[in-house]
């Protein structure tokens, strides 16, 4: 179900307009844009790195994996899901590989960024539905089975808020799937960079999600076996190291960091959960409300 952003009016029409108040979101280039003030600037994402992303993101080893790794968990937790949200698709690289590996779901992505759907839509299938979307302000009530957010939250100071809007634009044992940076240690100038305002600590984010209503299924680190090679990096470049330098990788290194990080998704699979590593990893259900 919709919601009417300006008078929080539920809305029956795919048409998108309230008939209480007379509200319709914008369109801008056949793109739904929910919030126009932030749809070409803001602080949460420098939009030049739409151009950076593009061109590395299918060959590095990191993107691939954590791919693999949301592939698996949707496919495990909510195998019947029929539809799928991610917020702050970007340039589209997480979506396309779920259209790819699951095709029976409907796949939906947003992004603040009005700029970054014309690179996911390069991607996708022609009808997936892309949109400009606050995440702080989701127009949509019980309407997904699933919803992603990866490598977003730490964007965004007010991440339990977005957390709220998730657990109520998820239909009930809904699940929500997330990815974040960790340990505040590893704080440098790449995630100044990157726009980030944290680093999650260890169960931070599993707290704030049952702070919210959801049950937690699954929580992991991940970027484990990689964790020593990640901290001496930040460690030598913290006051000079920015992000598009540390997507640049040498080609043999490459590979073998991807091997070993789907060795990581094989043991968190069979049951192994890893306390410490680059990201976070998480599962959780928004628990049905006769439950």
């Amino acid at each position: 179900m919709y919601i009417c952003l300006n008078c929080k009016n539920k809305i029956t029409t795919k048409k998108w307009h309230c008939s209480l108040c007379n509200w319709k979101p914008k369109v801008s280039n056949d793109y739904i844009v929910f919030s126009p003030k932030l749809a070409l600037e803001n602080t949460h994402f420098n939009s030049k790195n739409f151009k950076v992303f593009s061109k590395l993101e299918s060959s590095h080893f990191w993107f691939r994996a954590r791919n693999n790794l949301i592939c698996w968990a949707i496919q495990k937790y909510y195998p019947k899901a029929r539809n799928f949200l991610e917020i702050g698709c970007g340039t589209g690289f997480v979506l396309s590989n779920v259209e790819k590996k699951i095709p029976h779901l409907s796949v939906h992505g947003s992004d603040i960024y009005l700029t970054s759907l014309p690179y996911a839509q390069k991607r996708l299938l022609k009808n997936t539905d892309l949109f400009q979307m606050d995440a702080r302000k989701i127009p949509f009530i019980n309407h997904f089975d699933t919803i992603g957010a990866f490598d977003v939250l730490e964007h965004i100071e007010e991440d339990e808020l977005v957390l709220q809007q998730m657990y109520s634009a998820l239909k009930d044992n809904g699940k929500v799937i997330l990815s974040v940076p960790q340990h505040p240690m590893l704080w440098s100038k790449t995630d100044i960079d990157a726009c980030h305002v944290r680093r999650y600590r260890v169960e931070e984010l599993e707290d704030k999600l049952k702070a919210a209503g959801f049950e937690v299924q699954l929580t992991s680190s991940f970027v484990t076996l990689l964790f020593p090679f990640m901290l001496i990096s930040r460690v030598l470049n913290r006051k000079n190291r920015q992000i598009k330098n540390e997507l640049k990788i040498n080609r043999f290194l490459n590979f073998i960091f991807e091997k070993i990080l789907n060795m990581e998704i094989k043991l968190i699979s069979i049951g192994v959960r890893f306390p410490f590593g680059g990201s976070r990893f998480i599962v959780a259900k928004k628990k049905n409300k006769s439950s």
